[in-house]
């Protein structure tokens, strides 16, 4: 399912693609390569985001560029951007069946009708769902008959996306897509397990920095998406408190898990589950469906308390994945080394490189 919001412009497919998620704390890279059937993991870097006090500068931003760019050590040009919530917008919306360039120029002017919300100097971008459970085509045609269609619906404000073109135009690389992040889990699961993607009601959750994500995909299609103010940051700075240790101690012993961590970590868990629970519930009264499986990423996905925690709370098995487990591998040794361990951080990058490829 890619969803290449906030472009519009890109109609080429590329072979190659940088992809880069503009984390809190972290930015998370890819360099991907796909030849006929099969994708290729040519490298990958996770490095300190930059530290800046209000807004991130278009010179601030080209320079950490560089950096990440320097970091994968490659030839390719074209970059794909993942932006986090606070800077984008995913809604469903009905629409009238017109033309994607038709649909944009009608939001950008009637935000409030379709939307519920006044956004101006916003861009757009629109995604047809497909009805997978009854056939139907993924979008209406003119003179069909049907007047409305449900759209996936991405936006961003346009000085935000001028913004980060011109870093990626003065970092010398070549601005390809801009993608809100909480779509890319749904691509990177579609690219790692087709299977459960196509046939499954299935929970995707993405543990974050500073906030969770949940997207409830119901045979390929993005349903419900929901994020939750909870993240890796509150779980570690709740142990510390509770620990009266350090934050970087507290970092440092989340994942390990030692025994005497748990009783203070359950704590800090149980709001985040039950507001996955539900958002599940939602998803399963509004679908008539049951959620068969979670399926969780992000760095606190290694601790299998974690895991055990939140699906006690949800009530949903739940299990860790890596958006890199179906993708050939041509990584230097150091890298391949601690891919396994990497690997689930990566979910928004990869996910963003299968909206261009």
């Amino acid at each position: 399912m890619p969803l290449p919001f906030l472009n519009g412009q890109t109609k080429k497919k590329r072979d190659q693609i940088i992809a880069i998620d503009l984390g809190a704390r972290s930015t998370k890279a890819v360099h991907l390569q796909c030849k006929g059937e099969g994708c290729t993991l040519l490298r990958y870097c996770v490095i300190d985001a930059p530290i800046y006090e209000k807004s991130l500068s278009v010179e601030l931003l080209a320079d950490h560029l560089k950096a990440v760019y320097q970091a994968l050590d490659t030839k390719s040009k074209y970059v794909s951007l993942a932006i986090g919530i606070n800077d984008s917008i995913v809604r469903q919306a009905e629409l009238p069946p017109i033309p994607a360039d038709d649909l944009r120029l009608i939001l950008k002017n009637n935000s409030k009708t379709y939307l519920q919300q006044e956004l101006p100097g916003y861009v757009f971008d629109c995604h047809f769902i497909t009805n997978r459970v009854n056939g139907a085509a993924d979008a209406p045609k003119p003179g069909s008959g049907q007047q409305k269609a449900k759209v996936l619906v991405g936006g961003a404000k346009k000085q935000l996306t001028d913004d980060l073109q011109s870093a990626v135009r003065q970092a010398g690389l070549t601005p390809d897509q801009v993608i809100p992040g909480i779509v890319c889990p749904s691509n990177a699961f579609e690219l790692a397990m087709p299977q459960a993607f196509n046939s499954d009601a299935v929970a995707l959750v993405d543990i974050g920095f500073k906030s969770t994500s949940i997207c409830l995909l119901l045979q390929g299609e993005l349903i419900v998406s929901r994020v939750v103010n909870i993240g890796g940051d509150k779980l570690t700075q709740g142990l510390a408190e509770a620990m009266s240790i350090s934050y970087a101690e507290a970092e440092g012993i989340k994942v390990g898990m030692p025994g005497e961590v748990q009783s203070n970590l359950e704590p800090l868990l149980t709001p985040l589950g039950r507001e996955l629970r539900a958002s599940i519930d939602f998803f399963e009264h509004q679908q008539d469906r049951t959620i068969g499986q979670v399926y969780v990423s992000g760095g606190s996905a290694r601790s299998e308390f974690i895991m055990k925690t939140l699906e006690t709370e949800m009530a949903v098995p739940c299990k860790s994945w890596s958006p890199v487990s179906s993708l050939q591998l041509a990584l230097p040794p150091a890298q391949a080394s601690e891919i396994e361990q990497i690997g689930p951080q990566l979910t928004i990058a990869v996910g963003t490189a299968a909206a261009a490829l």
